[in-house]
């Protein structure tokens, strides 16, 4: 009723303009539609879940050797029984159990991925891990083919 009583104050200063006292609903709705939308926006954004306050703790950290493999591989079935997907954040470990996750992070570009344990390999002796062809170009290892990666084991999936 307030807002109504103000805007009849404002639209008197208006006499040549009778339409608008007709309208006066219309115009209030549509001068406080941005408002809100302001609103709505900010109760709409994502979930708490979704964007953890602190990443989560690691329960080891090591480094080592990471290499890639890609297209070849592409659709074959991995030591896990997955069918391996180039584009998916994977990766082959010799020990690590399957589902592990893991944050790896290239130490010269400091660029970091997040993956899965799918995997057995890399089958070379000095490599530590054969990542996806997704997790490769994200972290930049395309070109170079091997990196040394700083590598943190965030969980272990439950035993069974």
């Amino acid at each position: 009723m307030r807002r109504l009583a103000l805007w009849g104050k404002i639209l008197a200063f208006f006499p040549a303009v009778p339409f608008m006292r007709q309208r006066l609903s219309i115009s209030s709705a549509i001068l406080s539609w941005p408002l809100l939308v302001l609103l709505i926006a900010t109760a709409v954004q994502a979930p708490v879940a979704a964007r953890p306050a602190t990443p989560p703790k690691a329960i080891k950290v090591w480094s080592g050797l990471a290499s890639w493999y890609g297209p070849e591989f592409d659709g074959k079935k991995t030591a896990s029984g997955q069918l391996y997907d180039m584009f998916a954040a994977t990766a082959a470990h010799p020990w690590l159990p399957f589902g592990s996750l893991l944050r790896i992070t290239d130490v010269k570009t400091g660029h970091s991925q997040l993956l899965r344990v799918n995997d057995r390999g890399p089958f070379i002796e000095d490599r530590e891990l054969d990542v996806s062809y997704l997790v490769a170009s994200r972290l930049g290892l395309i070109g170079r083919g091997v990196a040394l990666v700083r590598i943190e084991l965030l969980q272990e999936p439950p035993l069974p």
